[in-house]
């Protein structure tokens, strides 16, 4: 071993006892050669959803993988550690699952923002490569450049590359392109897997590997972190696939008064993928939904509908679509639209359509996120809940959501969609609900609400909404066979249900790559004793 990291390893050997120790606090930065623990901030104890709030006992700010790497290799190489690492991207999360109790956070957007590009021939694929701390947003920003961008997105651009991957990265475009890990070449992942060996200055250490790893080289590394909630390995580098950009988007949508004609219509427009490029929905229960989802809508909506009363409420469904507009390909989007709009079977005379830049289309929620920051409303609590759902059980969820949710108050956005299964690779750790049937569409519906505690929702309101949302997981999943996206668990089992017939697999994967369980803390998936109670509640 090279003299130089005798001190920068000893320093974070004391580290793991200070940390080991029942007094677990960092009051001060700590430099410990290459790597620059600090102490905890508030920042790597708290989440977009702001319901769990774990503090860690120190901070990384990585400068590359090889800080990762070394951090890992101590941990995973010490008997006496018990210190857990959770990987921190833009903090989005929902029930802390990036947070790590008295361990370590990793801040990954403090990694170089490097982005690589190659720009295949006619006949050759083009990719970028990204570190795994940058922002789909800069990496939209930078392929533009060059007349490209990656196939598949999230809603929300302002969130890692890394973080995505670690959970699948789905939107509107999934069902023709899958979701982003569907859309990955290869990954570059610090794991915990343990290689002892014998080191003079330091005994037995482990390895935190720097892997790179791709559908043929390291294939079950590879397949095992996308979609891996964490728990494997930590993505520092991503290679993602490209695509021509188009100039402009045709942007539409269609309301419905009619559930089932609602989801037959989003069912027809994903069999038409030679077509259609973008699919989603949304459920319009009140004037704030409406309003709310219209904000990045340019276009002059004149939707008034009567939403009843609050013991007769009338619901109402949005569908909305969009057509790539390649300009130079002399194609007529407005001809496009017409052929399927024809098809469709919305209220009379309410289909509004509007055409605006590709990058403003992607960039649509980030308006949304200035208007609720404006007037106080984004950092509050966002108690989320997200279901994949059997395309045969979509109507009794629909009973099911509307049994459980207050149309006439509800502050937030519903979300439906199809997906197709067969745009998903099964050999990664993402979770799909088990298909009984033939059936290709399966849809995610997304109960994306706000409880804002200046506005009324106390303490007792969040914890009854998180129990509402409870009730609806459990029974959608015991009834219909739906599975969480993006899930908590408060338990081990139910975590073992939620993977179902994938556990083995999943847990299998676990003891290979990180077996000292030192990964994902915040998931709860595989606690340790002494804080599943934490992670639990």
């Amino acid at each position: 071993m090279e003299v130089s990291m005798l001190c920068p390893r000893v320093s974070l050997l004391i580290l793991i006892l200070s940390l080991c120790s029942p007094y677990k606090f960092i009051q001060s930065p700590m430099d410990f050669g290459p790597l620059n623990l600090l102490p905890t901030t508030t920042t790597a104890s708290s989440d977009f959803g702001r319901i769990f709030f774990h503090s860690p006992a120190a901070v990384l700010k990585p400068e590359s993988s090889r800080d990762i790497s070394l951090l890992l290799s101590f941990l995973s190489g010490s008997s006496l550690s018990k210190v857990t690492v959770a990987a921190r991207g833009a903090g989005h999360s929902i029930h802390g699952q990036a947070q790590a109790l008295d361990g370590i956070v990793v801040e990954m957007c403090s990694l170089p923002a490097e982005i690589e590009f190659y720009k295949g021939g006619e006949a050759e694929i083009s990719y970028a490569d990204v570190s795994g701390g940058v922002m789909w947003i800069d990496l939209l920003e930078q392929s533009l450049k060059l007349g490209l961008a990656p196939r598949s997105w999230t809603d929300y651009l302002y969130l890692t590359v890394g973080g995505t991957l670690s959970n699948a990265g789905i939107s509107g475009q999934t069902f023709k392109h899958g979701p982003q890990i569907s859309n990955v070449l290869q990954l570059e992942v610090v794991t915990g897997e343990v290689h002892p060996r014998f080191s003079v200055t330091c005994c037995f250490t482990g390895q935190g590997e720097i892997v790179t790893c791709s559908p043929s080289k390291d294939a079950d590394l590879f397949n095992a972190v996308l979609g891996g909630l964490g728990q494997f390995g930590i993505i520092t580098r991503a290679r993602i696939l490209l695509q021509e950009a188009p100039q402009k988007v045709k942007w539409v949508r269609a309301f419905y008064d009619d559930f089932s004609t609602f989801t037959k219509d989003q069912e027809l427009l994903v069999s038409m993928p030679d077509l259609v490029d973008y699919v989603e929905g949304f459920i319009v229960l009140n004037e704030q939904s409406l309003h709310s989802s219209s904000i990045a809508f340019p276009a002059n909506v004149d939707f008034n509908p009567d939403f009843g009363t609050k013991n007769s409420p009338n619901i109402y469904y949005c569908i909305e679509f969009a057509v790539h507009d390649y300009q130079h390909k002399n194609a007529n989007v407005e001809r496009v639209v017409e052929v399927i709009s024809r098809q469709m079977r919305h209220m009379v005379s309410q289909l509004y359509s509007v055409e605006v830049s590709y990058f403003d289309f992607l960039n649509r929620v980030r308006m949304e996120e200035m208007s609720l920051r404006s007037i106080g409303l984004w950092e509050v609590h966002h108690p989320w809940l997200n279901m994949f759902v059997p395309k045969a059980g979509i109507n009794d969820f629909r009973d099911l959501l509307m049994d459980n949710v207050s149309p006439d108050s509800f502050e937030g956005l519903i979300l439906i969609y199809p997906l197709l299964r067969d745009k998903w690779d099964t050999n990664t750790s993402a979770v799909l609900p088990d298909s009984g049937s033939t059936d290709r569409v399966m849809y995610v519906v997304g109960i994306l609400r706000s409880a804002n505690p200046e506005g009324g929702c106390s303490h007792h309101c969040l914890q009854e909404l998180l129990r509402r949302h409870r009730r609806i997981a459990h029974s959608a999943g015991a009834q219909l066979g739906a599975k969480q996206y993006l899930a908590h668990h408060p338990t081990p089992s139910g975590w073992h249900q939620h993977f179902g017939r994938r556990w083995e697999r999943f847990a299998e994967r676990k003891t290979r790559f990180d077996p000292l369980r030192i990964l994902g803390p915040g998931q709860g998936i595989f606690p340790r004793s002494d804080d599943s109670a934490a992670y639990g509640s």
